[in-house]
């Protein structure tokens, strides 16, 4: 905190490229994606909808959200373009428009998000 006050943040950018900072391990970078996906819930709550994304999903977040050069840097960009973005439309415009619940898992590979209508 005291770093983040005395310093601009181009600054700590810098410094950022110099100092060697220690790899994470697993169970943080889980942390940081529980992080990023109860943030995403606070969003989502206002609209009455529902995130629910499985075990295999935050596995597959971490393994591709994290670089060992950039940290979890990439985390928040990979949740905005494979979750956040799809979603967008659905919760304005769509499906979501009146609440629902939005499931993501992994197929294929990939992560999947389906939404589902809240029942009338």
């Amino acid at each position: 905190e005291a770093v983040k006050k005395g310093f601009t943040p181009e600054f700590r950018n810098r410094l950022d490229g110099i100092i060697q900072f220690k790899s994470l391990e697993g169970t943080v970078i889980h942390t940081v994606v529980d992080k990023f996906l109860t943030q995403l819930q606070q969003q989502l709550d206002e609209k009455h909808v529902v995130l629910d994304v499985d075990d295999e999903a935050r596995d597959w977040l971490v393994e591709h959200g994290y670089d060992e050069k950039m940290g979890a840097r990439p985390m928040e960009r990979l949740i905005q373009e494979k979750i956040k973005k799809p979603l967008a439309e659905e919760v304005l415009f769509g499906d979501l428009a009146n609440g629902g619940v939005v499931s993501v898992s992994v197929s294929d590979g990939e992560l999947l998000v389906e939404t589902e209508t809240e029942a009338a």
